[in-house]
């Protein structure tokens, strides 16, 4: 395979890139990893977070929830809030279970 780069040189380098233009300044970040290994996506990430601004109405386990749960690990923030809409929001304390 030819170097992803400059197309003249097989490749010997992670992301497909040949010895020079992996290490060419500025080159390897205008290439994604190729490897399965690679980290995709959020990725993990161990700390505290922040809470969201505004908790969400949307029931769980609904498209909207999901969503909202996606832009949240997006913006690094803590996925749950307290105060977001839960299998018993707005059902009176006396029909809850347990």
């Amino acid at each position: 395979m030819l170097c992803r780069h400059c197309k003249r040189t097989r490749s010997n380098r992670p992301r497909g890139l040949c010895w020079s233009c992996y290490y060419a300044p500025g080159v390897r970040e205008r290439y994604p990893s190729t490897s399965k290994f690679a980290r995709r996506g959020v990725g993990d990430f161990l700390g505290k977070t922040p809470l969201p601004q505004i908790p969400t109405l949307a029931p769980p386990g609904t498209e909207a929830k999901i969503r909202i749960l996606a832009e949240r690990a997006s913006r690094r923030e803590t996925l749950w809030h307290p105060d977001d809409a839960s299998l018993t929001s707005g059902v009176p304390a006396e029909c809850r279970a347990g």
